[in-house]
């Protein structure tokens, strides 16, 4: 088969323990998945679950830096466990669910929030708010064989040091197993496909300059310098 220009690199994340890399085709979100994290947001907190999408070529990957994004002057980081599927299907059961798991990795949903917002108030879509150029750092992907099944760990971000989400994957409104029965039911997920699992509370600004480290115990961290 030919091309009229070149193919696109393949979106990829980093794996531990390997030179290999886990090639990336969607990146699913879940919005509001943590109870004080709905209540900041003036939600109700036991809502089913809802997603947005983000390229895949929005990953960050290797604690790269990025530039401050254009069109806001409100940039929010969000801490997120993020879950790689090795194998999808349609109306996965989530007593199935755990299998279909290839790995886990701290991510960061990076927001637009006055686009965000913006959009809202105007009843439009988020993309632009959420859907930017580098939105999605995501850290290092570690194995299921090497980590087991994240239930229960501690998630926080530090901005320049200074902590502002300090949490439980435990306090996640839906779990990872009927998250995944739940997007299954709206499309077929395949290999290759990521999901951001939600933020706790504590979201914040990312000024000019600023380092945000997400950190969640067991599968290590990703830093991202802004501006």
């Amino acid at each position: 088969m030919s091309y009229v220009m070149p193919p696109f690199p393949v979106p990829s994340l980093p794996v531990e323990g390997s030179d290999a890399r886990f090639p990336v085709r969607r990146i699913f979100c879940v919005g509001r998945n943590y109870e004080e994290h709905a209540r900041e947001m003036g939600a109700d907190t036991r809502e089913p679950p809802f997603f947005f999408t983000k390229p895949a070529d929005a990953l960050v990957t290797g604690n790269a830096a990025i530039p401050y994004p254009p069109a806001t002057q409100d940039l929010h980081h969000e801490a997120e466990l993020v879950v790689a599927m090795r194998a999808g299907g349609v109306d996965i059961a989530p007593e199935a669910a755990l299998d279909l798991i290839w790995g886990y990795a701290p991510g960061n949903d990076l927001t637009r929030r006055d686009l965000q917002a913006a959009a809202k108030a105007a009843r439009r879509p988020w993309d632009m708010g959420k859907a930017f150029d580098a939105s999605a750092p995501c850290g290092t992907l570690v194995p299921v064989s090497v980590c087991g099944h994240i239930s229960r760990a501690r998630i926080t971000c530090t901005v320049d040091g200074r902590v502002t989400q300090d949490a439980d994957i435990a306090d996640m409104i839906w779990d990872v197993p009927h998250i995944i029965a739940h997007l299954s039911g709206l499309v077929r997920l395949e290999p290759g496909d990521l999901i951001f699992t939600g933020t706790p509370a504590g979201v914040g600004p990312v000024a000019r300059g600023q380092t945000v480290r997400v950190e969640i115990a067991g599968l290590g961290a990703v830093e991202t310098k802004v501006g």
